[in-house]
């Protein structure tokens, strides 16, 4: 199990266009069109399957919310903010 970020060190470490909210960190990504979201669900998702950590994502019209905690640790770890910054590389 990883070990819980302080606050400082979530702060420090939350790439960009990331925002803290509660025992998570989240971001809303935009696209152009519906299946350009769709198709980085699809490619998050294998990102996810590869760090065996598996974010909490809401497809809609030209977007893609994510949500990432770890659920074992009961909160944010490293591994929330290293997926968060290879989701903005996918995004990209």
């Amino acid at each position: 199990m990883s070990d819980l970020l302080s606050d400082e060190e979530i702060e420090a470490r939350l790439p960009d266009g990331w925002e803290r909210d509660g025992d998570e960190i989240a971001r809303t990504f935009e696209f152009d069109s519906y299946l350009e979201g769709v198709g980085f669900a699809a490619g998050a998702g294998g990102l996810a399957e590869e760090a065996f950590h598996h974010p909490e994502m809401t497809v809609g019209w030209r977007e893609v919310e994510v949500r990432l905690t770890t659920h074992d640790a009961g909160g944010i770890t490293e591994n929330d903010t290293d997926l968060a910054a290879r989701l903005n590389e996918l995004a990209d």
